[in-house]
């Protein structure tokens, strides 16, 4: 029999120190797995909420048992396992960065389609970077005139030095590594809407849950906004409420504390 009470919740995961805990190794608490699958044998969706692009998560989205998700920064949302759109950087700002780093001597390299590899034009970008985040191809031929659509872009320079950049001022980036930057979007908050958007659904159905400042958009006043307990201080500020940590049960915590399981 149909519940009429049943409020359908619209819940967004993001991934490490959030749903995945452990370094090396990471891992999902068995509690979070749990929590998960009462949510959605209920009739909740279920999505995660990650910048990765959708060609580097998708994988491990399939093996951790999700088939839907906010990837590339909240650029890109997937379906039941289906891309159903990644919207590509502002073309003319990271064109004019990267010419920018031609002059000033910064290698670069980009991603212009969804797949794990990364192109450059400079066989000295691997050298700048020493990274194997992801396959790196050289292309001495590489145009960016002749790129109509970027969706990441990777700037090899130092804290030290990324300050001699000055268009980078001018677009989203995000530090993951000493040797160099990513220019990606930042705003999950954009995917989480278009999803919601897609379904028809009230944006107040939406619950997210993170940890960190890449999850800082994503807490909004529209939905419910939950703080894992190792959070950065500056994102349980804006929390709805604060779980526990990701590790000690954190996830199935919030859930069973506003009754969703």
């Amino acid at each position: 029999m149909e519940n009429k009470n049943f409020r359908k919740r619209y819940f967004f995961f993001d991934i490490d120190g959030t749903l995945a805990v452990g370094n090396p190794g990471r891992y999902i608490p068995k509690s979070a797995k749990d929590a998960i699958e009462k949510l959605e044998s209920q009739g909740h969706f279920c999505a995660i909420a990650t910048g990765r692009s959708q060609a580097m998560a998708f994988d491990y989205c399939q093996e951790i048992g999700f088939k839907n998700m906010v990837s590339d920064g909240g650029n890109g949302i997937t379906i039941d396992n289906k891309l159903i759109k990644i919207d590509p950087l502002e073309r003319e700002s990271v064109v004019k960065l990267l010419k920018e780093c031609d002059e000033k001597g910064f290698t670069w390299a980009i991603s212009y389609d969804n797949s794990k590899v990364r192109y450059t034009k400079s066989p000295k970008f691997v050298e700048d970077t020493k990274d194997t985040y992801m396959k790196t191809i050289v292309d001495e031929n590489l145009d960016l005139d002749k790129i109509d659509i970027i969706y990441k872009a990777y700037i090899a320079c130092t804290v030290e030095n990324e300050g001699q950049i000055e268009n980078l001022q001018n677009v989203p980036f995000a530090r993951y590594q000493d040797t160099y930057v990513f220019v990606e979007p930042d705003d999950k908050s954009v995917g989480i809407k278009s999803i919601l958007d897609y379904y028809h659904a009230p944006y107040e159905d939406a619950v997210v849950f993170g940890d960190n400042k890449n999850d800082l958009k994503m807490f909004r006043d529209e939905w419910t906004s939950i703080a894992m307990g190792n959070a950065i201080d500056e994102l349980k500020e804006r929390a709805t409420f604060v779980t526990k940590d990701a590790v000690d049960d954190g996830i199935a915590y919030a859930c069973k504390h506003f009754n969703w399981i």
